[in-house]
């Protein structure tokens, strides 16, 4: 850990242990988190507190679990390099969130977006208290371990900026305390998209199974999905505002190759958009394929899986307990 092993700037970044992790978490994240444990100190973990803000089979859940830190370290993340635990193992998330809690105004969690665009949508249905205290939790799990930086994408950079102001308004009130966290924002596939609706971000949920590609998709069901994928009216295959979906798919081919979206079109320029799909799927089944044999191979070591778990909880359960005595002893908890 900073201050110990080493001096590297940390970075803690993480995903919620839901069922698939898909194309667009790779090349969104999980990508980028490989090439940074070559310069930077990293801590990944398993949201799997975050993830009952909505209902989850707890079997499901245990399995969704496992399968995220094999999947994880099918896609490069090194244990001898890195740490990753599960949320749910460190003692301190759920008590730093709530002291935090106790010094932010309702209104400000009743801002985010995202708990306005989700409890809009349920309408009548009741909206779970956790939804609304799902930044805080945010929060803590980044000020828990002095984290320099945090990988996000836009969509969830508001909520480091309420981290931000959380530690600032903590480190005022009670002396300077926490690291100010700044966000580390990736503009490489920030975004990939439904290939099924280019307006909508890939997603696990997507409605149209076509829409999003999964790490454990087999190669025909691959091909089937970009064959598929929509496209626009015209022949050309250019990067234009009236065409989404093949911006789309020369961004996901950009982000699979590492050739500029420029290159590509002109690479393209008298391909037929079956040929260009063609290409595209021969790219994501030339970068998944070794993952998902790599995925399926170490989820048989389930007891690797756990040593690697377990290591990775006792680095960072002696971070949060450091943190966690001196945020008790500022508000004046007795010491234990």
């Amino acid at each position: 850990m900073k201050g110990k092993s080493t001096e590297r700037p940390l970075v803690l970044t993480g995903l919620q242990p839901s069922a698939g992790v898909q194309l667009g978490n790779f090349l969104g994240a999980i990508r980028s988190w490989v090439s940074l444990q070559e310069s930077m100190e990293c801590l990944f973990f398993l949201a799997d507190m975050h993830a009952i803000t909505v209902p989850q089979e707890p079997d499901q859940l245990r399995t969704n679990t496992l399968d995220c830190v094999a999947m994880y370290l099918a896609c490069g993340i090194d244990p001898e390099k890195s740490q990753i635990f599960i949320q749910s193992q460190v003692f301190g998330h759920a008590e730093l969130a709530w002291i935090l809690a106790c010094s932010t105004a309702i209104g400000q969690l009743e801002r985010m977006t995202q708990f306005k665009d989700k409890s809009a949508r349920k309408e009548s249905e009741s909206v779970g208290a956790g939804l609304l205290y799902y930044p805080l939790l945010m929060a803590a799990d980044i000020l828990l371990y002095d984290a320099d930086y945090v990988p996000t994408g836009e969509d969830q950079k508001q909520h480091v900026e309420l981290t931000r102001d959380v530690a600032e308004h903590f480190n005022r009130r009670y002396s300077p305390t926490f690291t100010v966290p700044k966000p580390l924002i990736s503009n490489a596939c920030a975004r990939v998209m439904s290939l099924q609706n280019p307006f909508a971000k890939m997603s696990k949920s997507d409605p149209n199974p076509l829409g999003v590609v999964f790490l454990t998709d087999s190669d025909a069901q691959i091909q089937k999905k970009f064959r598929s994928a929509v496209t626009d009216s015209g022949r050309e295959v250019r990067a234009l505002p009236e065409k989404p979906g093949i911006c789309n798919l020369l961004e996901i081919l950009c982000g699979l190759t590492g050739e500029p979206v420029e290159e590509l079109e002109v690479h393209y320029a008298s391909a037929s958009y079956a040929e260009f799909k063609g290409a595209v799927a021969a790219a994501a089944v030339a970068t998944i394929g070794p993952i998902r044999e790599k995925f399926f191979e170490l989820r048989q070591k389930k007891d690797f899986l756990l040593a690697v778990l377990e290591r990775g909880r006792k680095t960072a359960q002696e971070q949060a307990l450091s943190t966690l005595s001196k945020v008790y002893r500022k508000v004046g908890f007795l010491e234990k």
